[in-house]
């Protein structure tokens, strides 16, 4: 008989820390935290394969499960002393779910759970506490009228502000135990209302709708949309955990909060998190109150005038202080923790690793390294590759002048400035149309997660630093600042006031992540900084990968950023992005619409100086490093006017009338130019323009090396190659242009002549190709298009259906097929070396740049990848954890 229920608590546990995929992450760390010997109340896992096996027999249990559901029970019970159920003495249950990996906010919890009128009026008069109790039993209608049966929580959220009102008080601690009572019947009256029946009063009826209503917020569109953008899989599914209740909202010696054993926007080595006396742990992630500091330092760093934990409860601070020192001990990691504390008794709910900042995640990596916890390997392992991009752009200048109109807390750092918009539906929408938005929330919820991923940043009037804002913008990198208390939104009428100013939807805003600050307009900024620990752990990773890291760099701004960020070289230098400038746009279009040969290099000769230019800048900033370059690629007609102003201007300095011009345009035109006359096609039609780019090619290296005495190791790229003999007719020709240089020169200039294999034609052939091509660069953004027959600028409107489907796993212009283009670079790899073994190997598509297609690529063996300059960091770092990925694999066997 399969076992679907784990237990744990009470000194004992019947899972382990190795066990997160049966028992979720939630799961095995309250099992491992038992194990240690901390204070968990008892409770049991239902595993995740009980999820897999609900989904898959129409949303029904195993036979088995009920009973061992009940033997759970009957342990807890012992444990605890008292009876689910029990009128007299009862047992009341957190029903929570548990992921393998952390998913914040994003499935659903049941508080309180066991409360009807009769468990409620005895827990009155055990407790000697009616007030606690009928607070804690309205929670629970809200909870499990919302979560499970589908009442939307304004309902409850209206009754109690009228009823507070009618009381003329404004905090939910005002009430008295009678109040409560009166909103407890006026809760149900609203649950009978909406949904046509009475609130269950049967607590095993609760129970497992609690349960069912967990494993059925796995497929909530927010949880379908956080899965999506964090890539875990569907079939992964969640586990159930039940647990004992501990209540935090007994009175004034109990208290909830969530802390971090660092702190994770900076990674500084300090206790950093929040609490809130007499609460439940929901009220310290909604922000509905505002929460005290756990330390006296967060207090005085915050500017807070309300008392620490550190100081109303030293007692339970200093243990824990010790569970804290325990924990990151053991996990040899920043733990994220939730606690409560019940009539003085410190109880742990909760153990995970901590979200962070990327900056936050280097710090700790780089100084748990030094204190000997982990190795470099752990260190570079440990880092999230995608997170880097928060480090790698801009921030506000701080010598520009900032309207501050309110201040927050810096609940996610980095900067951004963007449009002010007031829900989630509208950040998106306006993203999509590439507008920059920052999403203005009084508090956001996990119904936000979709315009919280599209917008530049986030700020909040409420919450505090663990709030959801901040705990899934630190998630995203995205900037973020909460509980800016004194801004008044208005979400009807889409604006934010603060005294005397007025930010209307659509106005141009700044916020600062690191500082709170909350700002008009938009504010200038900088380049960071890449050194500290960010450049000590890339160090570590260069020594660590084996493939080579480029960038795609057209101009010198782009390949000075790539050095900066540690390129090796440069993988792709598109050529025709050089062309659109104001003498150079002439000079081409005069090259294009001319009739023969002497025309057409009468044009190409006032580009040559120009294009050779543009090379000799290049080669001095990469300083000796290889350079690829792809000559021209797409078709002639993109470079050709429109508007008749442009076309007489060609036509003036080409010496034709207007009319000559626009039959040009007309017969250049073409029906699908992504397969039209483009790439080498344009070379053998117009070999004048392939020459003149080598020329330009070679007399900017010999330039530059008779200038440095450096050699220069240009590579020349023919694009779009589809027959072998296509690629020959070129290649003599710059060969010959090659030796003509260096006759002229007498410089001699080492180089490479290869092709962009972007055709499924080009792989099949590869073994002739690399006959006589020195390297093949995998244009993986054409191939995909070539093999999916998909056009990237277009797909985007159905790409995302397919995913939601299945039919996709993720959109495969952002991460390479594996199956399928994956496959065609691994034939067109193990072709090409079949004829020319030393053959160099890399791809220059975007793909570059998503760690998933850099582990690919390390994996089929190529040399290096090229990508995006602020990727280059990304890229490096991905190639460390392939390297290790392959390792740890190899060593396996031997370990078995």
């Amino acid at each position: 008989m399969s076992q679907w229920v784990y237990g744990f608590g009470d000194g004992r546990a019947e899972g382990r820390a190795e066990m997160r995929n049966l028992l979720g992450g939630k799961g095995a760390n309250l099992a491992e935290m038992s194990n240690l010997g901390l204070p968990v109340p008892p409770g049991f896992t239902i595993t995740t394969e009980v999820c897999t096996y609900y989904y898959a027999n129409g949303k029904t249990y195993p036979a088995e499960l009920e009973d061992q559901v009940a033997k759970a029970f009957a342990i807890i019970e012992k444990a605890v002393g008292a009876r689910f159920g029990d009128a007299k003495n009862p047992l009341l249950v957190s029903v929570r779910s548990g992921a393998r990996v952390s998913m914040p906010g994003m499935m659903d919890t049941v508080l309180n759970l066991g409360l009807n009128d009769e468990t409620a009026a005895g827990l009155a008069a055990q407790s000697g506490d009616p007030r606690f109790t009928y607070d804690s039993y309205r929670r629970f209608i809200q909870m499990y009228g919302n979560v499970v049966l589908g009442v939307d929580h304004h309902h409850f959220e209206e009754l109690l502000e009228l009823h507070k009102e009618d009381r003329g008080v404004t905090l939910d601690t005002e009430l008295g135990a009678e109040d409560w009572k009166a909103l407890v019947g006026a809760y149900k009256a609203k649950v009978e209302e909406e949904r046509g029946e009475p609130f269950p009063q049967d607590p095993m009826v609760q129970l497992w709708g609690a349960i069912s209503a967990v494993f059925g917020s796995w497929h909530t569109p927010r949880a379908v949309t956080y899965r999506r953008l964090h890539r875990i899989p569907e079939d992964w599914g969640t586990a159930v955990n039940v647990q004992a209740m501990v209540f935090g909202n007994m009175g004034d010696d109990c208290a909830t909060g969530v802390a971090f054993t660092r702190n994770p926007s900076t990674g500084e080595d300090e206790f950093y998190g929040e609490f809130l006396v007499n609460a439940q742990g929901e009220d310290v992630v909604a922000g509905i109150r505002t929460p005290q500091h756990l330390t006296v330092k967060g207090k005085t760093a915050n500017r807070s005038t309300l008392p620490a934990m550190e100081e109303v409860m030293p007692g339970v601070f200093a243990e824990l202080e010790r569970v804290r020192e325990k924990l990151e001990a053991h996990y040899r990691d920043m733990q994220d923790i939730e606690f409560t504390v019940q009539k003085g008794k410190l109880w742990m709910l909760q153990t995970r690793s901590g979200k962070r900042t990327a900056a936050a995640a280097l710090r700790i990596a780089v100084d748990m390294e030094q204190k000997k916890l982990i190795d470099r390997r752990q260190a570079v392992a440990r880092i999230d590759p995608a997170s880097l991009d928060q480090l790698l752009h801009p921030m506000l200048d701080p010598k520009a002048k900032r309207n501050v109109i309110a201040r927050g807390l810096p609940a996610s750092p980095g900067a951004a400035a963007g449009r002010a918009v007031f829900s989630a539906d509208e950040a998106e929408d306006r993203a999509a149309k590439g507008e920059t938005v920052i999403l203005v929330r009084v508090e956001t919820s996990p119904e936000d997660i979709h315009g919280m991923h599209a917008a530049a940043g986030i700020l909040t009037t409420r919450g505090g630093m663990t709030s959801h804002a901040a705990v899934v913008a630190r998630g995203m990198g995205r900037p973020c600042v909460a509980g800016a208390g004194d801004l008044r939104i208005d979400a009807k009428a889409r604006t934010m006031k603060v005294r005397d100013v007025v930010v209307r939807d659509g106005e141009m805003i700044t916020i600062d992540g690191g500082t709170g600050e909350v700002i008009l307009g938009e504010v200038p900024t900088i380049q960071p900084e890449m050194s500290g620990d960010f450049a000590t752990l890339m160090g570590w990773a260069d020594e660590i990968r084996r493939l080579g890291i480029r960038a795609n760099a057209d101009t010198p701004t782009d390949a000075r950023t790539a050095r900066r960020f540690g390129a090796e070289g440069i993988g792709l230098c598109r050529t025709e992005h050089m062309f659109f400038d104001g003498d150079r746009i002439i000079a081409m279009r005069e090259m294009i619409i001319a009739e023969n040969t002497a025309g057409r290099r009468a044009a190409l000769d006032k580009i040559l100086p120009m294009q050779r230019e543009d090379f000799i800048e290049l080669f001095r900033i990469m300083k000796g490093l290889p350079v690829t370059i792809r000559l021209l690629d797409p078709p002639l007609h993109e470079f050709l006017p429109h508007t008749t102003a442009e076309m007489e201007e060609v036509a003036k300095a080409a010496g034709v009338d207007l009319d000559t011009v626009r039959h040009r345009a007309a017969m250049l035109k073409e029906q699908n130019p992504m397969l039209g006359h483009r790439g080498c096609r344009l070379g053998i039609s117009y070999p004048e323009i392939s020459e003149m780019q080598a020329r330009a090619i070679f007399e900017a290296a010999a330039a530059v090396q008779k200038e440095t005495g450096e050699t220069v190791e240009p590579e020349v790229m023919v694009p779009l190659i589809a027959v072998p003999r296509e690629f020959d007719i070129l290649k003599e020709l710059i060969d010959r242009v090659a030796g003509e240089v260096k006759a002229a020169t007498g410089v001699e200039v080492s180089y490479l002549v290869g092709t962009m294999i972007e055709l499924p034609r080009a792989v099949l052939c590869a073994a002739e190709i690399a006959k006589t091509a020195e390297f093949f660069s995998y244009g993986t953004n054409d191939l995909t298009q070539t093999t999916y027959g998909l056009s990237r600028d277009d797909a985007a409107s159905f790409l995302q259906t397919y995913e939601r489907r299945g039919i996709l796993a993720q959109d495969p212009f952002i991460s390479i097929d594996v199956e399928g283009v994956g496959e065609l670079v691994r034939i067109g790899t193990e072709r090409g070396r079949s004829t020319r073994p030393d053959i160099k190997l890399g791809i220059c598509g975007e793909h570059g740049g998503d760690p998933a297609s850099v582990r690919f690529c390390h994996e089929v063996g190529l040399d290096y990848v090229s990508c995006s300059p602020y990727r280059v960091p990304i890229a490096r770092l991905a190639a460390a954890q392939a390297a290790l990925a392959e390792a740890e694999t190899q060593a396996e066997p031997s370990q078995v």
